[in-house]
């Protein structure tokens, strides 16, 4: 379609700008990255001040239109943007990278109009995915961008999330991707071969449109056939310059993530200010989004469940169970899973809300950046699968812990008590992984009825929660009633007399109750905790213990030592001279039955009680 000349001109003079506060903002920073930025300047001014439906002075609104700046290096041509909007003053662009400033290095959600944070390339689009099928969830029309830079492209997240895209006919999502040649250390493999870009993403089914990325007639034509495309998503392949404007860096390599120094830059500048075009036009506004965000009400908590004593069923079931009853009471709750929901038993969440079930297939780090995506919206955002691939996702779980976005993960199948599976399916680094994320809760339960818990409290709680279930079927070990809670451990056996006491979680809390009752026989009291809360861990349930039984703590975990339990409890109490010895899987372990794993890693109720035998004499002394 035709655009008047005004239009153009508005825009091309709006990119130029955006250039110039690029390099003044990281001249200003004596660090960043000019030139990435300029390459973009063209589609950022098309996507802000013509294409997107958007409030400037309200970018949290949820029924904006989203837009993820995956490559987020290039955040000053993002901040310049919200300042030619004036949501930002342009002497604030100054402050970039500075510790007093919230102009960040790579944009973060500290800034209302950044919803992830980004810049661990190939992570982006999965989260412009989760955005857009968000829409879905709600019946809105908003669209969902992401601006890809073009070494990106070799990410395998990016095509994880072209083809799950594509699978699920998500077309009011629009991926640009800035072709611009050069790399951090050299060219890109392809370069400016657009026929190949191309190809490659025509072949995961999109609507593949190439075009001049200065050019911002083509940008806009481009879009509007974005909007107009159905049952499938668009890329948009904007074919650009590093550098572009300014003639002695212009498609040079080396400039990647260099500011220009102060000569330099007044040079670029003047450069680029003989560049606008002269115009009476008034610049062009975004059109403010039509619909309105639907409405959630607050969290319902689930019922109390209704299981036997005693019966034994798998925590990964009963997880799964509170999660479809959470699912039910909840609208805003959503779950994904990677194919693997007939052993996560996230199954039973798809049959009573399919609407917000959304199967990612085997590609976890575009399920957990899916999952992101509903989280930034607002939604309590569930996600599944075996917890040794969510390892698979490490990097996309520690930008969820960044954004402390609103994230639950399930990891089942864990430690070697999976059995004859092998070591490639024993989830035995998670904990470690999960702990280490800034503010992150972590649960362990042991039964049916605390994995029944664990689930409604961490839907319940803002931020970000892992949930760790098991595959083996255990006995139910407490009532229906009980409480539970973030923090809380819970002390299952104590008497006066007890000598150590031991704590697991899981499986090896089984354990710990077995070895309990064969030490009673034997005439040794000892004191069983069932942690729970991994983090935060119970400090004070745990010095009380200890204090009770001669200092001495025995954990034992079905994790490596590394991370778990026995590093939780350490930080706990070993500044208060407590001392603590550590069952763990201490090798790389090996198929087999599960009972026969757990004795020969040493985890089992017989190992906790040869330790406890050999710990004793020196507790009571």
């Amino acid at each position: 379609m035709p655009y008047s000349q005004e239009l153009l001109d508005s825009l091309h003079n709006i990119a130029t700008q955006l250039r110039i506060d690029s390099i003044r903002a990281t001249t200003a920073a004596s660090s960043g990255h000019p030139t990435s930025s300029m390459s973009a300047a063209e589609i950022m001014a098309c996507l802000f001040f013509s294409v997107m439906n958007f409030d400037p002075a309200d970018p949290g609104n949820p029924a904006n239109d989203k837009f993820v700046l995956s490559k987020g290096h290039a955040a000053p041509v993002l901040y310049s943007t919200w300042a030619e909007l004036g949501y930002i003053s342009r002497e604030h662009l100054l402050t970039l990278r500075r510790i007093d400033s919230d102009l960040e290095g790579h944009p973060t959600p500290i800034l209302k109009f950044v919803s992830v944070p980004t810049g661990s390339l190939g992570q982006g689009i999965c989260v412009a995915l989760g955005l857009a099928l968000d829409a879905r969830v709600d019946g809105s029309n908003f669209r969902s961008y992401a601006l890809l830079g073009d070494g990106e492209n070799a990410e395998g997240s990016v095509w994880e999330a072209a083809e799950v895209a594509f699978h699920h006919k998500v077309d009011n999502l629009c991926a640009i991707v800035d072709v611009n040649r050069l790399g951090q250390s050299q060219p890109t493999m392809l370069q400016h071969h657009m026929d190949v870009y191309q190809q490659r993403w025509s072949s995961f089914g999109w609507n593949a449109l190439v075009v001049d990325g200065h050019n911002v007639g083509e940008l806009l034509e481009a879009f509007e056939k974005a909007k107009s495309t159905k049952g499938r998503p668009t890329v948009v392949l904007a074919q650009t310059l590093k550098g572009k404007g300014v003639s002695f860096i212009e498609d040079h390599n080396g400039w990647h993530g260099k500011p220009l120094k102060k000569d330099e830059a007044d040079k670029a500048i003047a450069e680029l200010e003989k560049q606008f075009v002269k115009t009476n036009a008034p610049q062009p506004k975004p059109t403010k989004p039509s619909g309105k965000a639907k409405q959630y009400p607050a969290y319902r908590h689930i019922a109390a469940p209704q299981y036997e004593f005693g019966k034994e069923i798998a925590t990964r079931e009963a997880a799964a169970q509170a999660l479809a009853e959470v699912g039910k009471n909840n609208e805003a709750v959503v779950c994904t899973d990677a194919d693997v929901e007939n052993s996560t038993y996230t199954e039973f969440f798809q049959k009573v809300a399919p609407d917000r079930f959304f199967e990612a297939y085997i590609a976890e780090q575009n399920m957990v950046g899916m999952t992101m995506g509903f989280a930034a919206t607002g939604k309590i955002a569930f996600t599944s699968t075996f917890a040794c691939f969510l390892t698979r996702a490490a990097d996309f779980v520690r930008l969820a812990g960044l954004a402390r976005l609103n994230v639950k993960f399930i990891g089942t199948h864990v430690g070697v008590s999976i059995g004859e599976d092998g070591a490639s399916q024993m989830g035995l680094e998670d904990l470690s992984l999960f702990r280490a994320l800034p503010e992150s809760t972590v649960l362990y339960p042991s039964d049916a009825v605390s994995a029944w818990y664990a689930v409604d409290l961490a839907a319940a709680h803002k931020g970000l929660a892992y949930i760790r279930s098991g595959r083996p079927k255990q006995p139910v070990i407490y009532k229906n009633d009980e409480k539970f809670e973030i923090g809380r451990a819970k002390v299952l056996r104590q008497s006066n007399d007890d000598a150590v006491t031991v704590v697991g979680g899981g499986v090896t809390l089984t354990e710990a109750l077995k070895a309990y009752d064969v030490l009673k026989k034997q005439g040794v009291a000892i004191r069983v905790i069932d942690l729970f809360s991994v983090r935060p861990v119970d400090t004070d349930t745990l010095l009380k213990a200890a204090a009770a039984t001669n200092n001495t703590i025995i954990t034992v975990e079905d994790h490596y030592p590394a991370g778990g339990i026995g590093d939780a409890v350490c930080e706990a109490v070993s500044s208060e001279g407590v001392k603590v010895y550590r069952l763990a899987v201490r090798e790389v372990p090996h198929s087999g039955k599960a009972d026969e794993l757990l004795a020969k890693y040493k985890i089992d109720a017989q190992a906790i009680i040869d330790q406890v035998h050999a710990v004793a004499p020196i507790a009571a002394h």
